[in-house]
């Protein structure tokens, strides 16, 4: 009976056996490798791939089980796993070993051969924009599908709703525009094919257009399995408010961040009871936030970051979110005092709260004890706020603290020792742009070990903080404004060693710079305001932003210094001691965005190698010894916004290849030895000029009418040159001169540039940056212009500022002149202008610089409003016909004339209406006398009677004088 069974339980194995070899031998199978009809489709697939660095050279051989990303089944043999994303991701710094190792080409259909694929990875490669071929939709074993950053394009194939044991699938697409060309972005159409996915648990669709795409919520909300949903930057307009069902049971997880969701925050997610982490940040969400948010008990993280229309306070409901341990709700419109939310975080919630971002919400007030109560609290953003007061010591008990950034408000007050107690776990401190002190013993050892330290503006001075010296694992430093008096100590250049930035501007450090090749992880120094002498070291070749600006280095620039940092974005030498010429070398950065050697004593001419290879934007080399010409090949530089070439001695003329700085916005070429004329392809090719200096040269001619074609030109300084003609009236078309409003500035690449220019105006010159771009100016001063001032001039009512000096103008100054409402400073003086100074200056009430000397103006001075303010007589002086305040001559005698000619015209008035009356007196008097005389005989006798007894006497009285007066003649003579 016994060898019965056992005879039995073999057979059983044998048949056991049997079945488990079976499929491999009706497959064709081998022991030892891979099923042949799936190794021929992976080389038929390998045949449409191209691979440049030869990744798939493992694919020899009788055994793809063996191959690089292939992987079989155990139990089968089929091939399950196919994986060949890119072994390289984007980098930070190098998309070289990316670029170098993606597979491109096609994705022919021969993969389909593997018939058993569970798993499939394509990401992280090139495919040149090519669409998700429809064949993908047939692996209907599926269940793992990345296409992510694949290079791949066009509308989502609703194939892919046919895989319904799909459980993982990724097709985030937004390749790294620092470094790869996006050629095509993936679309959706209708949506409604996403709701076959039954098995589906996890959906990245990141960077996929959904603004022409339907149903794609409802499809959503139709998969019963879904846990996570990734729907960021996918360009999403609208969010339906509410849903007829809520179906996501088993949701955790979903993203809807960076869309244009412009609504109130829709109510049917407050009943996905099961959420965990919700991120709505970067949309266009309005209104308060609501309550509701209390009633997700399971909330882990909740994101509402930069939706800039939410308001109001944070609900009180959110003290009962006992698991909450991230709340991000930087850059919403909060506005409390942060003591008002006291309430809140003294619930639950402070037990759980890890991560605290109330960074750029207007909240207000000073650092409460809440806040040092939060237990768990391992990071903290309150940046960009207005808090005030001091920070409390016991800021020393949150243990946990890893990040703590108070970056920009108005803290003040000193921090010691104690406010660092116990913050062992302390990594990034950020305290900048406040008007902290901290003030330490020299010898004290802090209790964390920094990674990233940013404390400008904060006092740590006047030595240099020695502390610093236990950071040994510090990767940035920002101690600019730090107040430090001292010689830069040796340990610090060793202590840098593993650093990536490093910043102490702006304080009085001392000492020589050594040769700092040993930093192979820098990739921005700032060492510029201080007192660094020496030559200039070897940096490491890493560096991409070097700036040394306004210190003392001497000796020259050297070819191997340039040659040793390829990587350069940002290069600034200025304000040193620099002599020598301008290496060659330079015109070899490729990468090179800003390049600034102003304010040297730089000498020889300029490099004339510039290519359209480099993207050079800005290049300033103002205020040193440069002679030649300007070179040809500058224009070369396609990306050149602004060229910086003032106070050199650079002569020849204005060459014609300047034409083809088609982006150029700032044209600074004053104070040189430039001849010729200004050139009409100026206002016909540089369309995109706002500031145009060419003062102080030798450019002779007219001026170019079509100047005025710069409609965006704000600035045009051509003063102190040998100019002639008239002003064009068409200078009355500057559309830009003509707003009031202030003017945008530009941003110089994604490097924070301060562009800087030396002005001339109000009767003196000084250097402009941060206000470069609201400033508004035309200054054509000491040439040889002559005529009158055209009344179109009036129309520039964004004018700052007005020069016309030192020429030869003629007639009267414009009564209009009071439209340039804005108008700071005016300058007429030195001219031939005649007439009276017109009252309606009194009306420009900002202006604050005024100069109408040496002309030949006479009258008085209009007195009232802003005139009254200007008391200096050298205003007016050369003017001799001019008389009254605040000049010593007096206007009396004018008054005195003044008043006989009102008297004499008071006079001629009167005597006209008496003439003008005398005339119907007349007429009236004489048939009133007349009339009566012939009606009526007997008053006409007594009338003529009388007339003659009147004549009679006075014939009587005439004949008696003459006779007495004979008679004395007569007496005397004898």
């Amino acid at each position: 009976m016994a060898t019965d069974n056992v005879y039995v339980l073999f057979f059983l194995l044998a048949f056991l056996c049997i079945q488990l070899i079976k499929p491999n031998v009706c497959d064709g199978a081998l022991t030892s490798g891979c099923i042949p009809a799936e190794r021929s489709a992976l080389l038929e697939f390998k045949r449409g791939l191209k691979d440049p660095t030869n990744r798939l050279s493992s694919w020899v051989g009788e055994d793809c089980c063996k191959w690089e990303g292939v992987a079989c089944s155990n139990h089968t043999g089929h091939v399950v796993k196919l994986d060949l994303q890119n072994p390289h991701p984007f980098s930070d710094f190098s998309d070289e070993p990316y670029n170098n190792w993606t597979l491109g080409g096609e994705l022919r259909p021969s993969l389909l051969g593997l018939k058993h694929l569970k798993y499939l990875d394509l990401s992280m490669n090139n495919f040149g924009g090519i669409s998700i071929p429809e064949f993908m939709g047939s692996f209907h074993q599926l269940q793992y599908l990345n296409l992510s950053r694949a290079g791949l394009g066009g509308v989502l194939p609703h194939q892919l709703g046919n895989l319904s044991d799909l459980q993982y699938l990724d097709l985030y697409n937004d390749l790294d525009p620092n470094f790869v060309v996006r050629v095509r972005e993936f679309s959706i159409g209708d949506a409604l094919w996403i709701s076959h996915l039954s098995s589906l648990k996890h959906l990245n669709l990141k960077s996929v257009n959904f603004q022409n795409g339907t149903h794609w919520l409802e499809a959503l909300n139709m998969l019963p399995s879904i846990v996570e949903i990734y729907l960021s930057l996918c360009e999403i307009p609208s969010v339906p408010l509410s849903l007829p069902h809520v179906n996501f049971t088993s949701l955790s997880v979903l993203d809807l961040s960076y869309n244009f969701i412009s609504s109130t925050i829709p109510s049917w997610l407050f009943n996905i009871s099961g959420l965990e982490h919700l991120d709505l940040s970067d949309n266009l969400f309005q209104g308060n936030i609501p309550p509701a948010f209390g009633n997700l008990a399971s909330l882990k993280g909740l994101n509402l970051a930069n939706n800039f229309r939410l308001q109001g306070g944070i609900p009180t409901s959110f003290k009962n979110l006992c698991k909450l341990q991230n709340l991000i709700l930087s850059g919403i419109n909060i506005s409390k005092d942060l003591l008002e939310l006291d309430e809140i975080f003294s619930g639950c919630i402070k037990m759980s709260l890890e991560v605290l971002s109330l960074a750029r919400t207007n909240i207000s007030g000073q650092l409460p004890e809440w806040l040092f109560q939060l237990a768990s609290l391992q990071e903290l953003y309150l940046h960009r706020n207005q808090l005030n007061g001091t920070i409390p010591e016991s800021l020393g008990q949150l243990s946990q603290l890893v990040v703590l950034d108070l970056w920009y408000n108005h803290l003040e007050g000193v921090m010691s020792e104690a406010h660092f107690g116990n913050l062992t776990e302390l990594k990034y401190l950020t305290l900048s742009s406040n008007s902290l002190a901290l003030k330490v013993k020299s010898n004290w050892l802090p209790p964390f070990r920094l990674e990233s330290l940013w404390m400008g503006s904060c006092k740590l001075g006047p030595e240099f903080p020695a502390w610093l010296q236990s950071q040994i694992n510090i990767s940035e430093i920002v101690m600019s404004n730090a107040s430090i008096i001292d010689a830069m100590p040796n340990w610090f250049w060793s202590l840098i060693s593993t650093a990536v930035y490093v910043s102490v501007s702006g304080n009085q450090i001392s000492g020589h710079v050594p040769n700092l090749l040993h930093l192979n992880n820098l990739y921005g120094l700032d060492l510029s305001s201080n007192y660094f002498e020496g030559p200039l070291p070897y940096f490491p070749p890493g560096l991409s932003l070097l700036d040394l600006s306004n210190n003392s280095f001497s000796g020259t620039i050297s070819l191997a210094i340039i040659m040793n940092m390829p990587n350069l974005v940002y290069l600034s030498l200025s304000e040193n001691n620099l002599s020598g010429e301008i290496p060659f070398s330079i015109c070899q950065l490729q990468v090179l965005w800003i390049l600034d050697l102003s304010k040297n004593m730089l000498s020889g001419e300029l490099p004339n190698c510039w290519n359209n290879s480099s993207p050079i934007e800005v290049m300033d080399f103002s205020r040193n010894n440069i002679s030649g010409v300007i070179p040809e090949s500058i224009c070369s530089l396609v990306s050149l916004q602004s060229l910086h070439l003032s106070n050199n001695s650079l002569s020849g003329e204005l060459p014609l290849s300047l034409k083809d700085c088609g982006k150029l916005i700032l044209l600074d070429a004053g104070h040189n030895d430039l001849k010729g004329e200004i050139q009409t392809w100026i206002g016909e090719s540089l369309t995109s000029l706002r500031f145009l200096n060419l003062r102080s040269n030798m450019l002779a001619g007219d001026v170019p009418p079509n100047l005025s074609r710069l409609s965006a030109l704000q600035f045009l300084d051509l003063a102190d040159n040998e100019l002639s003609g008239t002003i064009p009236r068409s200078f009355g078309n500057f559309t830009a001169m003509k707003v009031i409003e202030n003017f945008s500035s530009w941003r110089t690449g994604q490097i924070r540039y301060k562009e800087q220019m030396f002005i001339t105006t109000k009767g003196n010159t000084r250097a402009y940056d941060v206000s470069l771009s609201l400033i508004n100016i035309l200054d054509l001063s000491d040439n040889n212009l002559f005529g009158g001032v055209p009344e179109e001039l009036t129309s520039l009512f964004g004018l700052f500022s007005l020069n016309l000096s030192g020429n030869h103008f003629t007639g009267e100054i414009i009564e209009n002149i009071s439209k340039l409402q804005q108008l700071e400073s005016l300058d007429l003086s030195r001219n031939n202008f005649s007439g009276t100074i017109p009252s309606s200056l009194a009306a420009l009430t900002s202006l604050a610089h005024l100069n109408l000397s040496y002309n030949n103006l006479s009258g008085e001075i209009p007195l009232g409003n802003q005139l009254l303010t200007f008391n200096d007589p050298s205003i007016y002086i050369g003017n001799p016909g001019l008389c009254g305040f605040p000049l010593n001559q007096s206007c009396k005698d004018n008054e005195t004339a003044q008043g006989r000619s009102n008297a004499d015209d008071r006079d001629d008035n009167e005597m006209i209406w008496f003439y003008m009356s005398m005339a119907p007196g007349f007429v009236v008097g004489f048939w009133a006398v007349w009339g009566t005389l012939i009606l009526n005989k007997n008053w006409n006798l007594y009338y003529f009677r009388f007339i003659d007894n009147i004549l009679d006497k006075v014939y009587v009285f005439t004949v008696l004088k003459v006779s007495r007066i004979r008679k004395r003649c007569c007496f005397q003579q004898g």
